[in-house]
Protein backbone atom coordinates (compact mmCIF):
# COMPACT_ATOMS: atom_id res chain seq x y z
CA UNK A 1 0.00 0.00 0.00
CA UNK A 2 1.38 3.26 -1.18
CA UNK A 3 0.82 5.97 1.88
CA UNK A 4 0.49 9.34 0.94
CA UNK A 5 3.83 11.21 1.32
CA UNK A 6 4.08 15.00 2.20
CA UNK A 7 5.26 17.54 -0.72
CA UNK A 8 5.69 20.20 1.79
CA UNK A 9 4.79 21.46 5.44
CA UNK A 10 4.40 25.32 5.43
CA UNK A 11 4.36 27.07 9.11
CA UNK A 12 2.06 30.20 9.30
CA UNK A 13 2.01 32.42 12.21
CA UNK A 14 -0.45 34.70 10.88
CA UNK A 15 -2.92 32.00 10.57
CA UNK A 16 -1.64 29.86 13.50
CA UNK A 17 -1.66 27.36 11.24
CA UNK A 18 0.48 23.90 9.58
CA UNK A 19 -0.51 23.83 5.88
CA UNK A 20 0.75 20.57 4.45
CA UNK A 21 0.52 19.34 0.83
CA UNK A 22 0.36 15.65 0.12
CA UNK A 23 1.47 13.36 -3.22
CA UNK A 24 -1.92 12.21 -3.37
CA UNK A 25 -3.55 15.70 -4.04
CA UNK A 26 -4.62 15.70 -0.25
CA UNK A 27 -4.23 19.98 1.42
CA UNK A 28 -5.12 20.06 4.67
CA UNK A 29 -4.32 23.46 7.19
CA UNK A 30 -3.39 21.97 10.74
CA UNK A 31 -3.75 24.86 13.20
CA UNK A 32 -1.22 25.09 15.85
CA UNK A 33 -3.88 24.34 18.95
CA UNK A 34 -5.05 21.34 17.48
CA UNK A 35 -1.00 19.51 16.52
CA UNK A 36 -0.08 21.13 20.38
CA UNK A 37 -3.10 19.35 22.10
CA UNK A 38 -3.72 16.34 19.96
CA UNK A 39 0.58 15.63 20.49
CA UNK A 40 1.59 12.21 19.70
CA UNK A 41 3.69 12.58 23.08
CA UNK A 42 3.14 10.27 25.95
CA UNK A 43 2.53 13.26 28.03
CA UNK A 44 -0.35 14.05 25.95
CA UNK A 45 -1.59 10.78 24.90
CA UNK A 46 -0.55 8.82 28.15
CA UNK A 47 0.88 5.26 27.64
CA UNK A 48 -3.09 3.84 27.31
CA UNK A 49 -6.16 5.77 25.54
CA UNK A 50 -7.70 6.16 29.23
CA UNK A 51 -4.65 7.95 30.59
CA UNK A 52 -4.71 10.50 27.76
CA UNK A 53 -4.50 14.17 29.06
CA UNK A 54 -7.00 16.85 28.27
CA UNK A 55 -5.01 20.03 27.18
CA UNK A 56 -6.68 23.24 27.21
CA UNK A 57 -5.41 26.98 26.87
CA UNK A 58 -3.75 26.33 23.89
CA UNK A 59 -5.30 28.63 21.47
CA UNK A 60 -2.54 30.94 20.73
CA UNK A 61 0.42 28.37 20.88
CA UNK A 62 2.85 28.79 18.05
CA UNK A 63 5.79 26.18 16.41
CA UNK A 64 8.81 27.65 16.49
CA UNK A 65 10.75 24.87 15.24
CA UNK A 66 10.17 21.29 13.20
CA UNK A 67 13.05 19.10 13.37
CA UNK A 68 12.99 16.03 10.88
CA UNK A 69 12.85 12.75 12.42
CA UNK A 70 14.40 10.13 9.69
CA UNK A 71 11.94 9.78 6.60
CA UNK A 72 8.98 9.45 8.54
CA UNK A 73 8.49 12.21 11.11
CA UNK A 74 8.77 15.30 12.19
CA UNK A 75 9.37 16.91 15.61
CA UNK A 76 7.63 20.21 16.55
CA UNK A 77 8.73 22.53 18.96
CA UNK A 78 5.77 24.78 20.74
CA UNK A 79 6.31 28.20 22.33
CA UNK A 80 4.81 27.04 25.78
CA UNK A 81 8.18 24.55 25.71
CA UNK A 82 6.60 21.00 24.52
CA UNK A 83 8.80 19.50 22.14
CA UNK A 84 8.66 15.95 22.48
CA UNK A 85 5.62 14.96 20.15
CA UNK A 86 6.76 12.92 16.93
CA UNK A 87 4.60 13.68 14.37
CA UNK A 88 4.58 10.56 11.57
CA UNK A 89 3.15 11.81 8.23
CA UNK A 90 0.40 9.16 8.60
CA UNK A 91 -1.01 10.91 11.97
CA UNK A 92 -0.86 14.47 10.43
CA UNK A 93 -2.85 13.15 7.54
CA UNK A 94 -5.12 11.77 9.96
CA UNK A 95 -4.77 15.21 11.78
CA UNK A 96 -5.56 17.04 8.68
CA UNK A 97 -8.65 14.67 7.80
CA UNK A 98 -10.41 15.46 10.79
CA UNK A 99 -9.60 19.23 11.26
Amino acid sequence: MNRPWPQSLNFSKADKALRVRFDDGAEFSIPFETLRVESPSAEVQGHSPDQKVIVTGKENVLVTAAEPVGRYAVRLVFDDGHDSGLFTWDYLYALGQAA
